[in-house]
């Protein structure tokens, strides 16, 4: 019977109603698109910084993150290669052999990062023939290169033009050569673009005097955190004689720079979150001082103060969740739409976020997780609120109340 009358008294004055409903839609939607921007800012981040081109794991020799050193390259074994396969979150895996030269052309030279890759696995799991902009993907018995489309407007080159490496090769060898340009290649973050020489792993073996032997092995993963999880089953699996990271422990630096701004980005949706508990807190009000004689009715005629608290609370609480469901379907289309129309960064803030290599733009995210957080943090809210009123009619005074 509670629920009954709980129902039948929310849509009896459909104004008041209305009100509660429109705020509570409002504040879902307002905080679903700020935690929206916020999260997909930070996955931009991170996509451009780590999962477009290093990966969200990696498999090294052990301390060849520190020195980056060629002589620390090793053998991909089949033991080593099942392992990895069978890897729960693993989807493929990408062996490299990454060192560094100077790249020359004419009077002009730049430092880069020179990969050699298997060039069907990078296209298989990482898409890399997709980011082609000019020319021609490669194949694994080229002699060719393929370069980021900054350095070649840095050093203004095109395709078909040659371009000389400099550099140490393994054990302290001479790494030395001169390539035709089969390709450019556009990456998300303006800096990586800068610096990147791709070459087949089997020039890179010539180039680099490593033969078969690799530097790295990137593990593709679904997102970030499978990653995180691959990384720690794989570490499990493997001996000392490798180390397993993630992109977290490869970007410690750009971790602290998502913490950092999400710790400002809580107090703004704290503050965010009180203008809406006020706001709900204003309409239950409202609906107490309008409901007060009616109040005093119920109790006279007989009805239980717990019941009456019960049925009011029962009204807010369910008129807050319509409010969260309704809500939730009004902020999908509008984070959608920032998702598939991402807001570009004005020339300044484009500038800046060159700097740190993140693409410039601000795209919303679509994790499922923000919409349902939002709208139970909200019905949360509205649950709090509705105790004031449980409390309140325990102390209700019937003939005060009629006489109002």
């Amino acid at each position: 019977m509670v629920l009954k009358l709980a129902w039948r008294n929310i849509w009896r004055n459909k104004r008041r109603t209305g009100i509660t409903l429109a705020m509570t839609i409002f504040a879902v939607v307002l905080s679903t698109l700020m935690m929206s921007i916020k999260e997909g800012v930070y996955e931009n981040m991170i996509s451009s910084t780590a999962g477009d081109f290093s990966g969200y794991a990696q498999v090294h020799s052990n301390g060849y993150w520190e020195d980056k050193s060629l002589d620390l390259a090793f053998e991909l074994t089949d033991s080593l290669e099942q392992k990895i396969t069978n890897t729960n979150n693993v989807e493929g895996f990408m062996p490299r052999v990454d060192g560094f030269a100077l790249a020359a052309v004419d009077n002009v030279s730049k430092g880069s990062m020179v990969i050699g890759i298997d060039v069907e696995k990078e296209k298989t799991f990482h898409g890399l023939d997709k980011r082609v902009s000019e020319g021609t993907y490669l194949t694994a018995n080229d002699d060719a290169i393929m370069i980021g489309d900054g350095l070649a407007s840095h050093l203004k080159l095109t395709i078909n033009d040659t371009l000389v490496l400099l550099g140490a090769g393994y054990h302290g060898m001479s790494a030395v050569g001169k390539y035709p340009i089969k390709a450019i290649v556009k990456f998300g973050s303006p800096e990586l673009s800068k610096q990147l020489v791709f070459m087949p792993m089997k020039a890179a073996g010539m180039f680099f005097a490593t033969d078969q032997l690799i530097t790295t092995i990137v593990l593709k993963t679904k997102n970030s955190n499978n990653g995180i999880n691959a990384a720690n089953s794989l570490t499990q699996k493997l001996n000392e004689k490798y180390e397993v990271m993630n992109w977290k422990q490869m970007n410690p630096e750009l971790v602290t720079m998502i913490e950092a701004d999400k710790s400002e980005g809580y107090v703004f949706m704290f503050i965010l979150y009180m203008v809406i508990g006020f706001g709900i807190f204003g309409t239950m009000l409202m609906m107490l001082a309008e409901r007060k004689r009616e109040f005093g009715v119920l109790v006279a005629v007989g009805m239980k103060r717990i019941k009456l608290s019960i049925m009011v609370w029962v009204e807010i609480l369910t008129v807050s969740i319509l409010g969260a469901i309704l809500g939730l379907l009004a902020a999908f289309p509008v984070c959608y739409y920032f998702f598939t129309n991402p807001i570009q960064y004005g020339e300044e803030i484009t500038e800046m976020a060159e700097e740190y290599g993140m693409e410039a733009v601000l795209r919303a995210s679509l994790a499922p997780h923000l919409f349902l957080e939002q709208a139970l943090i909200i019905a949360i809210i509205a649950s709090v609120i509705a105790i004031y009123p449980f409390i309140k009619l325990q102390r209700i005074n019937a003939v005060k109340e009629m006489r109002s």
